[in-house]
């Protein structure tokens, strides 16, 4: 049996988070800082952060293409917070979604909340809210996950998920559990 490698797209923002989730979950995390970083990888995280400073990232080390190319490939991504801006429709195309940026208003205005959220068994999930979009528009294949006050904040379209939010930061695990369980790679 091999390990599952999980890339994090590491130009800015909390992905040292998800790299702890990942690897306490058995997998193993490698840091994307270049398109050579996507070579051999069964999943990938698009991390928080702020999502100005991650396209000037992606463009300086010319990734959006490389990244379009894996997301082509269906294999499971995970976006939170600006990692869901960062896969919409104004910035890499991969999901059809418009994400709206600081939806909810600026860092005085971050909340918490527990969530329903389809396709995920067990309790609620204690979501963290911080300068969070929501998704404004979606297309047909767009499935919501999870909605605040009727605004989707989680979304699927094949093997994509977006979060308004933040489980990384919560110990939420179950995200990041179903992103492995999509690899069909076995675990050590």
């Amino acid at each position: 049996m091999s390990t599952q490698t999980v890339g994090i797209l590491a130009l800015q923002g909390d992905f040292e988070a998800h790299a702890r989730m990942l690897d306490s979950l058995g997998a193993t995390s490698r840091l994307v800082r270049v398109p050579a970083d996507l070579g051999g990888l069964d999943a990938l995280v698009l991390p928080g952060g702020e999502s100005t400073t991650m396209t000037l990232g992606i463009e300086r080390e010319r990734l959006a293409e490389p990244l379009r190319a894996f997301a082509a490939t269906g294999k499971p991504i995970l976006g939170t917070c600006a990692g869901m801006i960062m896969l919409d429709r104004g910035h890499l195309g991969i999901l059809d979604i418009v994400a709206e940026r600081n939806a909810f208003g600026r860092q005085l205005h971050s909340f918490e909340a527990d969530l329903e959220v389809g396709g995920l068994a067990g309790p609620p999930v204690h979501a963290v809210f911080i300068r969070a979009p929501l998704v404004a528009e979606h297309g047909p294949e767009v499935e919501v996950l999870a909605a605040v006050d009727g605004d989707p904040v989680a979304v699927r379209q094949g093997a994509i998920v977006a979060l308004s939010f933040h489980p990384e930061l919560y110990g939420e695990t179950r995200f990041h559990q179903q992103l492995l369980d999509q690899t069909g790679v076995e675990r050590a």
